[in-house]
């Protein structure tokens, strides 16, 4: 145990020690809201020195008027439509819209001319506007005031609440359980790729270099192994730790600029009963700090660990088995395959299945299979998954960690020290067997 630690501590203290773990480390954090905040910077740039973009209209119906927006200016007339193109082509109009005579039960006909490609938010603009317009006259030729009926309209917003159990309830939003899900599943994802490769990487180098012929002198196969795996492991938590307290930080340094309180301040100040019957009724605010309140922040948090380390270490030990086998990195393309495609099913799973539906079959039974419940069971938590499931779901993934490790430390054992051979699915079986 002690040798595994070494080399565990080994594997931690190279990449922590290295300047290019700090500055990712660091910086990090700060490129994702900077690239966000140039992102928003340019948009409001380009929208207040956009200039107002004129379309012609020439409505052959007599039925249909445009109504004109901050950004487009819509200029009713009796011309030739060969006209309208002319000042299309000489760019006194950025666009032309063509309503021909048209049947309102079917409108076919309407086009849309200019020189650029139009963007697909303007084809939407145009889409919608025709849509509600032609709606409107139907409803007119039908007897029906369009007007009636726009003022019966009404949004409804309705309130999800869980029933916990003894009269308890939780409110929650399906908004905010979908971004948990999102983010928890896709980090995960990324790590595991990451974090992975960088398990293969280390142990082509070594193997290349012929130091592992010195380590494994010393000290089992499985046991660098496995000291390799949960060393660079250690290395990623470290780095999502920092991350995490660095993003808290520097979230509460730039709302504290702006005036504003965090979430969890606001729910404190809430929950205190002199604060609660000094205050008015905070409408939306309320209602936010409720879905705040409702969510079980712990369970998330904990939840993701497990899952990142399971799914992490799972798969760690594939990598590793990879590398050992080949004595380059574009000899392991054939080997990676059947790696990702556990991984490419989950992360697809996450967004057609899991996201989606929560609570389906196919959501249940890849949030319980070891190779893709990492990412899928972190798209479930934050809906509530009972706690069978959950219990499950864990024992799976330390299972198969367990098997996978059992498999791949097989490998390893023999792959470390064969130099100069071009390994096959079928050399590896035998690798397999001929250490048991």
């Amino acid at each position: 145990m002690n040798k595994i630690f070494l080399v565990i501590q080994r594997e931690y203290l190279a990449r922590v020690k290295k300047k290019s773990f700090l500055i990712a480390t660091l910086i990090t954090p700060l490129i994702f809201p900077a690239i966000m905040g140039v992102f928003v910077w340019i948009a409001v740039q380009e929208k207040e020195n956009q200039s107002l973009r004129i379309i012609e209209v020439i409505d052959e119906t007599n039925l249909f008027f445009m109504e004109s927006s901050d950004q487009y200016a819509f200029t009713s007339s009796i011309k030739d439509p060969e006209e309208a193109k002319s000042l299309v082509i000489e760019g006194d109009r950025y666009g032309f819209l063509y309503i021909p005579k048209i049947d309102v039960a079917n409108p076919k006909g309407i086009q849309f001319f200019s020189l650029d490609n139009p963007s697909m938010s303007l084809m939407s603009y145009l889409e919608n506007a025709m849509k509600r317009k032609i709606e409107d006259q139907r409803l007119y030729e039908k007897g029906i005031d369009p007007q009636i009926l726009k003022e019966i309209r009404t949004a409804v917003d309705i309130q999800s609440v869980t029933l916990v159990g003894e009269g308890e309830e939780k409110i929650n939003d399906a908004s905010v359980n979908y971004a948990i899900g999102f983010l928890t599943g896709i980090l995960i994802y990324i790590f595991i790729f990451v974090y992975g490769n960088q398990i293969m990487q280390g142990v082509i180098e070594e193997k290349s270099s012929r130091i592992v012929e010195i380590l494994v002198s010393s000290l089992k196969p499985f046991q660098l192994m496995l000291g390799k795996i949960v060393g660079i492991g250690a290395v990623g938590l470290t780095q999502f730790l920092i991350w995490v307290i660095l993003i808290g930080a520097l979230s509460s340094i730039v709302m504290g600029v702006l005036g504003m309180q965090m979430p969890q301040q606001q729910a404190m100040e809430m929950a205190n009963p002199e604060f609660a019957n000094a205050a008015p009724d905070t409408g939306e605010l309320g209602e936010i700090l409720a879905v705040i309140n409702g969510i079980d922040f712990v369970s998330i948090v904990l939840s993701f660990l497990f899952y990142f380390l399971g799914g992490y270490l799972l798969y760690g030990a594939l990598f590793a088995a990879i590398g050992s086998a080949v004595d380059a990195p574009s000899d392991a393309q054939q080997f990676m395959f059947p790696i990702t495609i556990p991984l490419i099913v989950s992360y697809m799973g996450l967004f057609v299945f899991v996201l989606q539906d929560p609570n389906s079959t196919t959501s249940f039974w890849l949030s319980v299979i070891p190779l893709t419940s990492p990412i899928a069971m972190m798209g479930r938590i934050s809906y509530g998954v009972p706690f069978w499931e959950l219990a499950l779901s864990m024992g799976l993934l330390v299972t198969g960690f367990l098997l996978t490790t059992w498999l791949a430390g097989k490998i390893y054992r023999i792959g470390i020290l064969m130099h100069g051979t071009k390994p096959s699915y079928k050399i590896l079986w035998k690798w397999i067997k001929a250490s048991q």
